[in-house]
């Protein structure tokens, strides 16, 4: 089972789509606060469609409070264009958890420094792929290796 981790989160819509992705993967979520929206936000209920009651959600009030949450040996792998190891390279492992941050900054510096990191490759460019898309190709590049599809 895959863990997909929101570290705050801003826009209602990724964060829907990314519940849809979990549910049909059977993967967990995990909101890290502060959002910059709400639940209940027309915009989420959208995005998530009839998908919610088969995502097992995970709400945390801080990055501390998430760690507090993880079992003993838990793999984190942060997700940053910032990064130098490619997405495919990167170790899996059941039960690992992917991070992703808020969608107009990435991860800060702070929690990136203590954590392994992979980047998804953009070869035309661009600052960043959108949230939920950089979310499905890592949840699923991890899913394809830890189930040899």
């Amino acid at each position: 089972m895959l863990h997909l981790v929101l570290y705050t989160p801003e826009k209602a819509g990724n964060v829907g789509n990314v519940a849809r992705t979990c549910a049909v993967l059977g993967a967990h979520l995990h909101l890290i606060r502060p959002y910059g929206f709400h639940l209940q936000d027309r915009e989420f209920r959208r995005a998530v469609m009839d998908y919610l009651s088969g995502v097992t959600l995970h709400e945390h009030a801080s990055w501390t409070h998430f760690q507090a949450s993880l079992p003993a040996g838990a793999h984190v792998t942060a997700f940053s264009t910032r990064a130098t190891h490619i997405h495919t390279t990167a170790p899996v492992s059941r039960g690992m958890y992917l991070l992703f941050g808020p969608e107009s900054r990435g991860l800060p510096d702070w929690l990136l420094s203590g954590l392994q990191a992979a980047r998804i490759p953009q070869p035309a460019g661009g600052r960043s792929l959108n949230l939920s898309v950089a979310a499905g190709i890592a949840a699923y590049e991890a899913a394809r290796r830890l189930e040899g599809w």
